[in-house]
């Protein structure tokens, strides 16, 4: 679960932070996710790879049944 935002809940306080971010009196720079942009970049990269790669390998029967299990799957679920 993604961290709750650092800004006050009150609507005053919010008020006043939106104000100095504005005029410049404070910086507003979100927080780093902590994520190393070379381990994220080389994930999305193996990521994008993966569905046709393993398509490559597999039969037409194979694909034709794993096309019909994800059908199936987005029909059933609700909204």
């Amino acid at each position: 679960m993604p961290d709750r935002s650092r800004r006050p809940r009150d609507p005053n306080q919010l008020a006043k932070l939106v104000t100095d971010i504005a005029t410049g009196e404070v910086e507003d720079t979100p927080e780093d996710g902590g994520k190393n942009p070379a381990a994220v970049a080389l994930g999305r990269k193996g990521g994008l790879k993966g569905g046709k790669a393993r398509a490559e390998r597999m039969t037409p029967e194979q694909r034709s049944e794993a096309a019909k299990r994800a059908a199936s799957a987005r029909w059933r679920k609700p909204g």
